[in-house]
């Protein structure tokens, strides 16, 4: 699987340094490439000298240390890596990387790589829950670095919880996924295919000047757009209202702008019968007022009673209608996840149904990362870690090209 690949790991001060010493051996075993660059405090749990000898090269801890005068090293390695792995990565490396921080030389080779950069976090349960950590982790996701979570367990400090290094194999495993991901992409799986994206929030008017919506940004719809297209798809975005600006300028895309949940349907039904996938990630208000006023709703009395009369399901509309389209919706749930999303899917014949914790740190409306599961008629087919919402997009749209296309993901 990983024959030719170029790996640059990185090696930062935390006791799980020695379990990169497992995960060296084994990538360079499946054929990897592997350069090393450790931390000076990394150096103080396993030796320079045992990751030269089992990548078979030299292992970079100085920036100024220039072992080759016709090049500048960490632009070198920079420049050379397929993908940059962080492993283990501590509370420390990662908010440098979050701010920007190069003060020693695997810091300053992350700046200046344009390989994926994915980290393996370890560090005391504390420290893996604290706010800074937290907001650190969702910033970079939200750039698109990847993360494999930590396990749960003893930890050397001597507490229980979540914050131990993953294991050397199921890393091995995620870069594996990653490498492939990105050599179906390279095969453009949807090309030739339609697909339609519904995005945003939609809008119920009372009046002239209010009206009854929700926390959709359309950030989400917009990323799994980017995605089809990137895929080799026809795209078309039917958004609602959203918190960012729709992306115009993308080849390949037709973009309508609709009010609401009415309008929404309207617009999606008049190219149903030529859609190939439909993805209902717009956020589609419930109901709407029964009676929308002409004009300006003046204040009167203490109180005021709205009237609301249910909108059409464009989900389950379309999902009693299809034939050889491929329904894809999504569910926003605070509780009862995998019940609620099931429970969805059936009730309105979906293919696949993603789901989200909206309560979740780093999900829902309005985050740039998202945290969803993927279920079909048979239960749960993937989880999907905090990730940004680009990630996310393209791990959805994969797994409905393969679906569609019979091969395994």
């Amino acid at each position: 699987m990983l024959t030719g690949k170029k790996i640059l790991l990185g090696i930062t001060g935390g006791i799980a340094a020695f379990k990169a010493a497992s995960l060296c051996s084994k990538l360079v075993q499946q054929g990897a490439e592997v350069r090393v660059i450790m931390t000076e405090s990394a150096t103080k749990f396993i030796t320079e000298l045992t990751l030269q000898a089992l990548s078979k090269h030299p292992v970079y801890t100085d920036t100024f240390d220039e072992k080759n005068p016709q090049v500048i090293a960490h632009i070198d390695l920079a420049d050379w890596a397929d993908l940059v792995l962080v492993a283990p990565a501590t509370a420390n490396i990662i908010a440098k990387m979050a701010v920007g921080l190069a003060d020693d030389m695997l810091s300053t080779t992350l700046l200046a790589t344009e390989a994926k950069i994915m980290l393996a976090p370890a560090m005391n349960v504390h420290m893996y829950t604290h706010p800074t950590v937290t907001r650190n982790l969702a910033e970079l996701a939200a750039r698109g670095v990847l993360m494999v979570e930590p396990g749960s367990g003893q930890l050397a400090c001597g507490y229980t919880g979540k914050g131990r290094m993953e294991e050397p194999e199921n890393i091995i495993l995620a870069v594996e996924a990653y490498f492939a991901r990105e050599k179906r992409a390279a095969k453009r799986p949807l090309a030739g295919r339609k697909v339609v994206v519904t995005a945003g929030g939609t809008v119920e008017r009372l009046d002239p000047v209010r009206y009854i919506t929700n926390d959709s940004s359309g950030k989400m719809g917009f990323a799994i757009a980017k995605a089809a297209l990137d895929l080799g798809a026809e795209v078309t975005i039917i958004a609602g209202r959203t918190d960012v600006a729709p992306p115009l300028n993308w080849a390949g895309l037709t973009f309508t702008r609709v009010e609401s949940a009415q309008d929404m349907y309207e617009a999606v039904n008049a190219v149903w019968a030529d859609t190939d996938i439909l993805v209902k990630a717009a956020a589609v208000a419930d109901y709407r007022p029964k009676q929308a006023a002409e004009h300006k709703i003046k204040k009167s009395g203490d109180s005021m009673t709205l009237e609301l009369v249910k909108n059409i399901d464009i989900l389950e509309t379309l999902g009693q209608k299809k034939k050889a389209q491929f329904l894809i919706g999504f569910a926003a749930e605070t509780d009862h996840l995998e019940q609620h999303a099931m429970d969805k899917l059936r009730r309105k014949n979906c293919d696949l149904l993603v789901a989200n914790d909206v309560t979740a740190e780093g999900a829902g409306f309005g985050a740039d990362t998202n945290i969803v599961n993927v279920y079909d008629a048979n239960g749960l087919v993937e989880s999907i870690p905090r990730a940004s919402k680009d990630e996310v997009g393209l791990h959805i749209m994969e797994l409905a090209a393969t679906r569609l296309t019979g091969e395994s993901k």
